[in-house]
């Protein structure tokens, strides 16, 4: 049903605005938006396709809504960060729908409390500015009934000449989390903007929390089955994210697929015919052009900009390291060209009982890694062996002696009170030395994933030492190499030399 037909109102001024609505017959929600947009962001409007696309649905999802008629689909739109979805969805469309029909209710959803009521601080702005309200006057929000997460609408309607207006209550906004309570609230129309938060994509538990929200609770919260629609608006996280899990488990869904580029990510576009409308390979030449997009892919990693941007949310395959762009030093630059050296443990070890029984204790890695002031890292000096505990903690010992009181000290901390108990001992064998526990998230994939980005651009060298060839091994087979042990500890202490940077920065 989409159109290209990208006008722009940029021409109609506001004290023209209401004899243009009119000669319209009343703003699409496309113009709606450039009418208002001024009301809700200072930031320039930059028009593009997927902006009247998404308009365009929303409008006729709710046109059906509004005549009662039996819903056609639930609608998923994957789509990158940043290309407008909110303002478009959770900002404009509810406050265009009660111009047309002031009667209509909306719970609207967000994976966390604190952005869910951003928009929805900004919907309700946008029905009580200046401009909206010599638009549309009759409309207004419930004063008694205006609070962030739920308010009102009310619609005034002249009767007689002379008389105070009669107030007709209408429908609202309901906002709620993720996980958050909706008892006793029904809605026309249900939009769900982003349920996951990208941080926690990769828990098992955030993930079948969300999906059990998403298909148990919020189905159960709509005023009519057959005729309510839920809307759901997200960039892609992880293979059973919330779009994975609904498209596994409904068939009467229209899903719009919008991959911020098609030079690796064609093969997503849905539908198909989409393809016509990307340009030099891109979604939108202005928010996502090929610089942009090369510094999400630093900052996201690989797995990262595969879900977000190319919303094709897969583990890298083999080959995730390009370890031909490793960088080998003869020998160490001046230290004034240090910022700050990390020496990272991915500690493991197996009972002494096990390995007189002959079996062999698992690697144990510490890493050496330094970040230097023109952005590039070098690998210093790799410590690998398969210890028990006692030796183990003593190798730690040694080796903090051995790199002096100017390297910072990092050990992961494995889950559970065992790992707990062992990583205190750690930091307590290290009294002296900076040392501190980590308790990474995530898989080790999703983990070496920003630092495989870094490898991969040649940002990356290698002091030579004896330790090289196994270490380029492991990580030209990764994340299916034998061993992972040292590819983790290297992502462990660029992950934390990135955080001392950041915290700088700020």
């Amino acid at each position: 049903m989409y159109k290209d037909n990208t006008n722009t109102l940029d021409q109609l001024q506001v004290a023209d605005a209401a004899q243009a609505i009119m000669d319209l017959g009343g703003l699409s929600l496309y113009e709606f938006l450039q009418v208002f947009w001024s009301e809700v962001s200072q930031d320039k409007l930059v028009l593009n396709w997927h902006m009247q696309l998404l308009c365009d649905e929303l409008e006729h999802m709710a046109e059906l809504v509004a005549k009662g008629i039996k819903k056609e689909h639930d609608l998923i739109v994957n789509i990158p960060p940043g290309t407008t979805k909110t303002v478009i969805s959770l900002i404009m469309f509810p406050a265009w729908c009660w111009t047309k029909w002031y009667w209509m209710q909306f719970i609207t959803v967000s994976y966390s409390a604190t952005i869910a009521l951003k928009s929805a601080v900004k919907c309700r702005d946008l029905v009580k500015s200046e401009r909206f309200q010599m638009m549309y006057p009759e409309i207004s929000i419930k004063m008694d009934e205006d609070s962030k997460s739920d308010f009102r609408v009310v619609k005034r309607v002249r009767v007689h000449a002379g008389y105070a207006p009669r107030i007709k209550h209408g429908g609202g906004r309901f906002t709620t989390s993720v996980g958050g309570s909706v008892t006793g609230m029904h809605g026309h129309i249900i939009l769900v903007d982003d349920p996951l938060n990208p941080q926690e994509a990769a828990s098992e538990v955030e993930l079948a929390s969300a999906n059990k929200w998403m298909t148990e609770t919020i189905p159960t919260r709509k005023t009519d089955k057959k005729v309510t629609p839920m809307i759901l608006i997200m960039q892609r996280l992880h293979q059973d994210d919330p779009t994975g899990h609904m498209l596994n488990k409904k068939d009467n869904i229209k899903h719009i697929c919008l991959p911020g580029e098609i030079q690796d990510f064609k093969d997503m576009v849905k539908p198909p015919e989409m393809i016509k409308y990307y340009k030099d390979g891109l979604l939108d030449t202005e928010r996502l052009d090929w610089d942009t997009l090369k510094e999400m892919k630093a900052d996201l990693g690989q797995y990262g900009y595969s879900g977000q941007v190319g919303q094709k949310p897969t583990p890298p395959g083999g080959g995730m390291f390009k370890v031909d762009r490793f960088i080998m030093l003869e020998a160490l630059p001046s230290e004034v060209n240090f910022v700050e050296t990390i020496r990272y443990w991915d500690k493991a070890g197996t009972d002494e009982k096990e390995i007189k029984k002959g079996k062999k204790a698992a690697y144990t890695v510490g890493v050496k890694m330094i970040r230097l002031r023109n952005g590039n890292f070098i690998v210093v000096d790799v410590v690998r062996g398969q210890w028990s505990a006692e030796v183990r903690e003593a190798m730690i010992l040694n080796t903090a002696r051995a790199d002096g009181s100017n390297v910072k000290i990092f050990h992961e901390q494995e889950p559970g009170s065992g790992g707990k108990d062992s990583a205190k001992a750690t930091t307590r064998m290290l009294a002296g030395f900076s040392a501190s526990r980590d308790l990474p998230t995530g898989d080790k994939t999703r983990r070496a994933d920003p630092y495989s980005v870094q490898v991969n651009e040649g940002n990356v060298m290698l002091l030579k030492g004896e330790w090289n060839y196994e270490y380029i091994e492991e990580h030209r087979f990764f994340p299916f190499s034998t061993y992972k042990d040292q590819v983790d500890a290297s992502s462990g202490a660029f992950t934390k030399l990135i955080e001392s940077q950041r915290v700088q920065v700020l």
